[in-house]
């Protein structure tokens, strides 16, 4: 299958998924879990659907038994929704790159304050205002 084929599938079924969790999932475990994007094999044998969860790690846990266990439910919605040949297996795995983002963001903050950084928030970056020796570049 052509690789622009198997992009248009992800998209599909990151859109349909998402609806899918929003409207006919009613266990309460999934709550806060958002479909941040769905690889498909190259045989559309299976999509891996990467999921973000916003709580603690005992609820992240929970939420994935819950979407593993709809997992079934969420095929077959999948199958009436989109047009294809077969209808992947669903296999959901979590995704911790928005909260590995936010901790490197946080170390660059903290390093920021240590080098003596504005207390607005604006980066002070070497040789801001100042030429190269030491003199006001205005």
């Amino acid at each position: 299958m052509s690789t622009r084929r198997i992009r248009r599938l992800e998209g599909a079924l990151q859109e349909e998924i998402s609806d899918i969790l929003r409207k006919e999932v009613r266990d309460p475990r999934v709550g806060f879990a958002s479909i941040t994007r769905v690889e498909v094999a190259a045989d559309m044998s299976q999509a891996k659907v990467f999921v973000s969860i916003y709580g603690s790690d005992e609820e992240k846990k929970e939420c994935l038994k819950a979407l593993d266990s709809a997992a079934g439910f969420i095929r077959l919605q999948i199958g009436e929704r989109i047009r294809a040949r077969q209808t992947p297996e669903i296999l959901f795995r979590l995704d911790e790159s928005i909260e590995q983002g936010a901790r490197v963001f946080e170390l660059l903050r903290q390093v920021q304050e240590e080098l003596g950084g504005d207390k607005d928030g604006d980066q002070v970056l070497p040789g801001d205002g100042e030429a190269e020796d030491g003199a006001s570049k205005e």
